[in-house]
């Protein structure tokens, strides 16, 4: 079964990037630019994965994490938290530690790292056999 990635990032050419790298990997893949309704279409949509930024320009991505985790039918999405604020990235991994339990899922991967390192990471966390 093909597994469903939604990306949530400001950035139209990063999208487009993770996108076509994605969907070369036989992903199916949905992008969001702003994170204004990303909850209620993550909801909607209920993908495999969500790859998420934390700085948006409308919106927190640490927000819509939390409000990720506190909804029953969308708290155990994982999801790869891919930024380069290094302030909310710190935060976040503060929130991370203070409640393992509830962010058990959710794995940092900082800004920038190439998308080589991106799609490893985005096959460990679905459990895909990584091709040579």
């Amino acid at each position: 079964m093909t597994k469903r990635i939604l990306v949530l990032d400001d950035r139209e050419n990063l999208l487009t990037l993770m996108r076509m790298l994605l969907e070369d990997e036989d992903y199916q893949v949905s992008v969001l630019q702003r994170g204004e309704g990303a909850i209620e279409r993550i909801r909607e949509e209920m993908p495999d994965l969500v790859i998420l930024d934390l700085k948006l320009a409308d919106a927190s991505g640490t927000d819509i994490l939390v409000g990720l985790r506190s909804q029953a039918g969308t708290a155990d999405i994982p999801i790869i938290v891919y930024s380069a604020a290094v302030l909310e990235t710190e935060a976040l991994s503060n929130l991370i530690a203070g409640n393992p339990a509830r962010y058990a899922n959710v794995s940092v991967l900082p800004k920038p790292s190439d998308l080589d390192t991106l799609l490893e990471r985005v096959q460990q966390v679905l459990g895909v056999a990584q091709s040579s």
